[in-house]
């Protein structure tokens, strides 16, 4: 797919980091997409500037949306993160970390931004296995939403664009995404995942989000450059 545009929707954590490099890798033009959405912290954004850097993106745009005028996550309103004492304590419930319809919003705007650059290739870094339960992760999620971006979009009813959503990380476990991005390049010292990080930015090392990190890389015999300061 060389010089084809491809939106990535990067959050700075690991997964789309990983993501990140795979499109890369498989030659497309890079156009990085965050955003600044009223999240606890702003740590994960920085986070996303270093990685764009790093693979050095023809553009990377932080949208402004604020989800905290809806609340309804820990997240985006007043309500404790919750914390663990191990990773196996996590199960298959939908936690309060979720946003409602956060990937239904994101996906929207890069359907927007892929139309505009007469682009058909959205990238995510979704993940149905080593995942906190958020329902918008799943295959048929994404399936759902290709079919409705083809009524969507100007682009999509006159046929001129098919998106595609690739979600090369969503069968695979964590361990295997740090072993896939590794191959790739990826500095995971640049990236950042904790949901509750201190105020220099540091994660909790107890967070959904930090355990199931912390386990894919003990899996793949590696440290966490987040808890260890080395890459």
């Amino acid at each position: 797919m060389a010089n084809e545009p491809a939106v990535v929707l990067l959050s700075g954590g690991l997964d789309s980091a990983t993501v990140l490099a795979i499109a890369k890798h498989e030659g497309y033009r890079l156009h990085a997409l965050s955003f600044r959405y009223g999240q606890r912290h702003s740590v994960e954004l920085a986070a996303a500037r270093r990685v764009a850097e790093q693979f050095g993106v023809e553009r990377h745009v932080v949208a402004d949306i604020d989800l905290r005028l809806f609340g309804g996550s820990a997240l985006t309103a007043d309500i404790a993160v919750p914390r663990h004492g191990h990773v196996d304590e996590l199960d298959d419930s939908i936690p309060v970390t979720y946003v409602p319809a956060r990937n239904t919003i994101f996906l929207s705007f890069a359907l927007a931004w892929a139309e505009s650059l007469g682009g058909n290739d959205v990238f995510i870094g979704v993940n149905a296995l080593d995942y906190s339960g958020y329902p918008d992760c799943r295959p048929e999620y994404i399936a759902a939403f290709e079919r409705m971006a083809a009524l969507a979009t100007k682009a999509g009813v006159e046929g001129t664009q098919r998106l595609r959503i690739h979600t090369p990380l969503i069968e695979l476990t964590k361990a295997q995404i740090i072993e896939r991005g590794l191959a790739l390049g990826v500095d995971y010292s640049l990236t950042h995942s904790c949901y509750d990080p201190d105020s220099e930015g540091r994660p909790c090392g107890s967070c959904d989000s930090c355990l199931l990190r912390g386990r894919g890389f003990a899996e793949a015999g590696l440290p966490d450059p987040a808890l260890t300061g080395r890459a």
